[in-house]
């Protein structure tokens, strides 16, 4: 993939994960891709984009054990996810 096309990506996948309209999966999902999209894969892209199309209350529910992850979802990046929301919640109370 072309550089430039790569980075509008990323740009575009850090603020829809950013900019979601739920608060809560804004705290997670926003953080988590400032800090980790730029060095996944193409292939993982695609997953964290197929993540960001659910709806908010689904994919927050998955994220903090709300609710059962479908299996077409319960991937290693969904794992990942999951456990970095304990660090984004660590970060907002040091910050």
């Amino acid at each position: 993939m072309d550089s430039d096309l790569r980075q509008n990506r990323l740009k575009k996948l850090k603020f829809r994960a950013s900019h979601r309209g739920f608060v809560e999966a804004d705290l997670i999902l926003g953080p988590f891709a400032q800090q980790k999209v730029a060095d996944m894969s193409p292939e993982m892209l695609d997953e964290f984009e197929r993540l960001l199309d659910q709806p908010d209350q689904d994919l927050y529910g998955w994220i903090v054990g709300l609710k059962p992850i479908p299996p077409q979802y319960d991937t290693a990046l969904m794992a990942e996810l999951s456990a970095f929301r304990f660090s984004a919640f660590k970060a907002r109370q040091e910050a």
